[in-house]
């Protein structure tokens, strides 16, 4: 049998290398040959290359996994890869789709990957899912995706690192780069994410998350107490030496304190 081929479609190319890296350690003998950026890419790709296995995001912009995986059919074997898993649930506990919950474990991934194979020595193609992958199509479109973000993906050196949201002490916004500051078992950890301040904000629980300066924004969680100084304010963090500013314009959050 000839060696197995693969698509990865997810917008994020930190996780689509991620889970290049872990199929490697898992099915050896896959090759990807093929990375997507969204459905549209995703489309285009397996009509050039036509794989054995498409991983692909739920959620990207444009055309959704769930609407690609539509438009591929029978014609390959699907596997979805999520952060969300309300969109999973009803298709994968009938067992008819296969998933992977982001961050992927590498358990979780063996198992789809022992699947994967005996389909293949099997010959068997994929699973009659066109009425479901529509139902899910609609549910998507119906559905926003949740607002806040439970984790944010930054990399570590070689590492891709997956920062809970509520470990987040502040968010400094670093030319192209937005620097995460959290604490890490208990020590303090500092990395560069290449989305906006702007966009994070947006993403992030804003009943806890604040922007105190053009370029800063702040975990309310982290914060220990304000000093108050004229028109402005400087913020102390419970678990950081360092203190933050708070500009005259956003110095009224603070009035009460």
């Amino acid at each position: 049998m000839n060696h197995p081929t693969a698509l990865i479609a997810d917008d994020e190319p930190l996780l689509r290398d991620a889970l290049v890296r872990q199929l490697a350690q898992a099915w050896p003998e896959l090759r990807v040959v093929a990375q997507a950026r969204n459905g549209r890419e995703a489309m285009e790709q397996f009509e050039a290359l036509a794989p054995d296995i498409c991983f692909l995001d739920v959620h990207m912009p444009g055309i959704s996994g769930v609407e690609a995986a539509s438009r591929i059919g029978r014609r390959a074997h699907l596997v979805f890869v999520t952060a969300y898993d309300q969109y999973a649930v009803q298709a994968f506990a009938q067992g008819a789709l296969d998933y992977l919950v982001k961050p992927v474990e590498m358990a979780r991934l063996a198992d789809t990957v022992a699947r994967l194979q005996e389909r293949r020595a099997a010959a068997q193609p994929a699973a009659q899912t066109e009425a479901l992958l529509r139902q899910l199509a609609a549910q998507l479109r119906r559905d926003a995706p949740p607002r806040s973000l439970h984790w944010i993906h930054a990399q570590v050196g070689q590492t891709l690192r997956l920062i809970p949201a509520d470990q987040i002490d502040y968010l400094r916004s670093d030319t192209k780069y937005t620097a995460v500051a959290w604490c890490d078992n208990g020590q303090p950890a500092e990395a560069l994410v290449r989305t906006p301040l702007k966009e994070l904000l947006a993403q992030l629980d804003a009943d806890h998350f604040v922007q105190v300066h053009r370029a800063v924004a702040v975990n309310l969680r982290a914060v220990s107490h304000v000093t108050r100084g004229g028109e402005t304010a400087t913020i102390h963090l419970r678990h950081r030496a360092e203190s933050l500013p708070v500009s005259r314009t956003f110095v009224h959050l603070f009035r009460q304190m």
